[in-house]
């Protein structure tokens, strides 16, 4: 992507685990590099990651505490420039203030990546990329599960585990993760997060399926093998948010 053999800085969300099991609750706020080569209205090279780490916390402790941080941030937007959102609204998205109020009023949608899946193999659209069990979902099947089924925000929960990412509980099932990924009408993921697997036998198992140093972790590792607690958090795209409340549908207009 940059050309040229690069070092990028991406999440501090392994750092960010260690602090919360020593403070209990803490997040990071800073800069995020991307290796995939991704020319979308939704993605940059460079973004602003807003991320929150939580001891003592499962899945459904971390689900609630991002409907309650968004909701937190959009109500105050609301409050505190009634006057630019209504430009925004002139200007950018029609019934922006409707979209707002009905995200901060309404409960969020949720639903597993099973019964998603499900509900886009029988849909009545067309999408350039067929839903398939084990895939991704594209943004097409995000926007389509946003704004068409749930028409508000919704959290998709429990992915296949060889699409989602080494730290992640695996369920029960064997097959799925307690991940969640929180998609929103306009614009698709604004949020991804899980429960972190503490069980230190199962972490190593998933870094030697990926083929990992283990030797570059030995301090996450240390965090299971002196015991650890169940513990969760979440990574916020800030300019995926911003696009959100401004109804601005290009990433590079929110930048700065």
């Amino acid at each position: 992507f940059f050309g040229q053999k690069t070092g990028l800085s991406v999440s501090g969300q392994l750092e960010g685990e260690m602090c919360a099991t020593a403070f209990g609750k803490i997040y990071t706020f800073g800069p995020s590099f991307r290796a995939e080569e991704s020319n979308t209205p939704r993605h940059v090279a460079e973004f602003w990651h807003v991320e929150p780490e939580v001891a003592f916390a499962e899945l459904p402790d971390v689900i609630e505490l991002v409907e309650d941080m968004i909701k937190h941030v959009v109500s105050a937007a609301m409050e505190k420039c009634p006057s630019e959102l209504e430009f925004f609204e002139k200007h950018f998205e029609r019934n922006l203030l409707d979209k707002l109020r009905n995200l901060v009023d309404k409960k969020f949608g949720v639903a597993t990546y099973t019964e998603a899946i499900e509900l886009l193999e029988k849909a009545d659209a067309k999408f350039q990329y067929l839903p398939k069990w084990g895939h991704d979902l594209q943004t097409e099947h995000e926007r389509y599960l946003s704004e068409q089924v749930f028409q508000r925000p919704v959290f998709i929960t429990d992915y296949p585990k060889e699409i989602k990412s080494f730290y992640m509980k695996q369920n029960e099932d064997g097959k799925t993760v307690a991940a969640t990924d929180l998609l929103a009408p306009g614009v698709g993921e604004i949020i991804g997060g899980s429960e972190r697997e503490a069980d230190l036998d199962k972490l190593l198992a998933a870094m030697k399926e990926r083929n990992m140093v283990t030797e570059d972790y030995e301090n996450y590792i240390d965090l299971r093998r002196f015991g650890s607690v169940p513990h969760g958090g979440f990574g916020l795209g800030f300019e995926r948010l911003v696009m959100y409340v401004a109804g601005i549908d290009n990433i590079r207009d929110a930048i700065l």
